[in-house]
């Protein structure tokens, strides 16, 4: 099992923080992990752990880091409220300039492949990061600022896996079509999960959907496996 720490990287306004996840058998590939709107929650970080055990060095930067009180309470009734205020206040550039920077960051640590994952709102920031560098894999889980970002499908070369829910209220059916539409080329795969909310990855009983989640984690590693190991 990883043990976390955190280093920081210089950016022109102050130091990003990013959480790192150290496999105890490298493979010699690494992930950036891309928070969602909840910042890099317990979720996030036992998803970190969990791709950390399978050997990769996993780097998962905290976008919120320039709002001075940025933690949410995943207790809370105004959870959801809360992330989505923490959310606005952050400038969409500066997010995906730090996942950059994160990414450049790893990259030039390690001999192997770097991927990308991200879910909700990181898995837009993670695909907008894909757009202005080469990574190896993406893997975005019901990115909700993708249909605001379709103008950068062409410069999104990497092998990309994108899960959807078909009960998403935020991503609805239509919308998914839209997407895939303007993504569908070799190496991009999607995958529907029936009756899977927004956020079914997320094990907060307000958004778990378990066979969606016990569905898509599996078919996640393998394309990981895939594109970074071979």
């Amino acid at each position: 099992m990883s043990t976390p720490d955190v280093i920081t990287l210089t950016r022109p306004d102050g130091d990003l923080p990013v959480h790192r996840f150290g496999p105890a058998e490298p493979s010699g590939a690494g992930i950036v992990l891309v928070q969602e709107i909840f910042g890099v929650s317990s979720y996030v970080r036992d998803r970190a752990r969990d791709l950390a055990a399978q050997g990769y060095e996993v780097h998962v930067p905290e976008l919120y880091w320039r709002i001075p009180d940025h933690e949410v309470d995943e207790e809370a009734e105004g959870m959801l409220e809360r992330g989505m205020e923490l959310m606005a206040a952050t400038d969409w550039d500066d997010a995906v300039s730090d996942t950059l920077a994160a990414t450049e960051h790893l990259r030039g640590q390690l001999a192997g492949r770097v991927g990308l994952v991200g879910f909700c709102y990181g898995g837009g920031v993670a695909f907008a990061t894909a757009a202005r560098t080469e990574v190896d894999a993406l893997v975005s889980y019901y990115g909700s600022a993708l249909p605001q970002l379709l103008d950068l499908a062409p410069q999104v070369t990497a092998p990309s896996l994108h899960h959807w829910g078909t009960e998403d209220a935020f991503i609805p059916p239509a919308t998914v079509e839209e997407i895939e539409r303007a993504l569908d080329r070799d190496g991009v795969e999607f995958v529907r999960h029936e009756g899977a909310g927004h956020a079914f990855d997320n094990p907060h009983p307000a958004f778990h959907h378990a066979e969606a989640s016990a569905a898509a984690w599996p078919r996640t590693l393998a394309f990981l496996d895939t594109h970074l190991r071979r």
